[in-house]
């Protein structure tokens, strides 16, 4: 958890993540769509490029010079499904009505998408159901932390 907070543990990084999903790709729209100045947009873009949550592609209008956009990666697309979870979990604690300003549909049935814990299995599993086993720390990476976690 420590090493993927220092990944995306920052509000922006978070934000600009956010719109990635819903599909902008463009450093004006980030900037614009996050509220953030130029500089923090530039700095966050390099950072999430540097982690493997996005990659460069150049684009150039006609007239205009070469600019890059910003698209997600399998890493930036496997982070959907914690991106998720943190919004239910705002949504439901964090918002007077209990819902959010949005709602995530799934486009094949209309059904909300939400987030869940499951096993390899399939099988719903809460808190109580979960056992904590230490994993082999690899000679090159030490463990800050007893549990790994």
């Amino acid at each position: 958890m420590e090493r993927a907070l220092g990944v995306v543990g920052k509000r922006t990084s978070l934000l600009m993540m956010r719109e990635a999903y819903y599909g902008t790709r463009r450093f004006d729209d980030f900037a614009a769509r996050v509220g953030i100045t130029d500089a923090v947009t530039s700095e966050r873009l390099r950072e999430l490029v540097a982690s493997g949550l996005l990659e460069r592609h150049p684009y150039r209008e006609p007239g205009r010079r070469t600019r890059h956009e910003y698209r997600l990666t399998q890493m930036g697309v496997d982070l959907l499904p914690a991106a998720i979870a943190l919004m239910q979990w705002g949504d439901k604690y964090l918002s007077d009505a209990g819902e959010g300003p949005v709602t995530l549909r799934h486009s094949g049935c209309g059904a909300r998408v939400r987030a869940e814990v499951r096993c390899e299995y399939g099988h719903e599993v809460s808190l109580g159901d979960i056992t904590v086993a230490l994993n082999p720390t690899p000679p090159d990476q030490p463990s800050d932390h007893p549990t790994g976690l």
